[in-house]
């Protein structure tokens, strides 16, 4: 099984991927957890769902819009934001809307061309797994995903701004 990076308390660490990602093209296993595309995930999502015998989650597109797994998103366990280039920032927006607006308590996972770099302004927009395309290990994903100690604007992550923590 592939591993990931996972944050849990601010500490980075390997953990296997229970998910098989399933290409709109192949059958879906009859057991197993799987990531769908979205697209697929509106046709057949609904069967999967109703079945408890698996862990269902879902890999949304930078161009696709998140709004349509609004009443889904309680049983979906894994949403996938895919960065198709790492300038490419439409999943941090996607990744606000999941745990601001919709209250999203599951795991969002940055997929595609995602770099350490990257960490610290992930973390914020509420992503908690990682699929480093730079070959990154945890400690330097920590280290990036903590690297500034003061943040000035409100975040998913619920990290007190400099303002806040100045005036307590």
């Amino acid at each position: 099984m592939p591993r990931l990076i996972e944050l849990v308390d601010g500490e980075a660490r390997w953990t296997e991927d229970g998910f098989a990602q399933i290409a709109d093209e192949d059958a879906i296993p009859e057991t197993g957890d799987v990531i769908l595309s979205l697209a697929r995930f509106e046709t057949e999502g609904d069967a999967l769902l109703s079945s408890n015998s698996r862990r269902v989650g879902v890999r949304v597109e930078s161009h696709e819009e998140v709004e349509g797994l609004a009443y889904d998103l309680p049983r979906i366990a894994v949403v996938a934001l895919a960065f198709p280039k790492y300038r490419d920032g439409r999943a941090y927006t996607s990744a606000r809307l999941l745990r601001e607006r919709f209250g999203y308590q599951g795991q969002i996972r940055a997929v595609g061309d995602v770099l350490r770099e990257q960490a610290g302004f992930m973390v914020r927009c509420g992503f908690d797994a990682f699929e480093p395309a730079d070959g990154a290990t945890p400690e330097a994903w920590t280290k990036a995903a903590s690297r500034f100690r003061h943040v000035y604007q409100r975040g998913a992550d619920a990290r007190p701004t400099a303002f806040e923590e100045r005036a307590s």
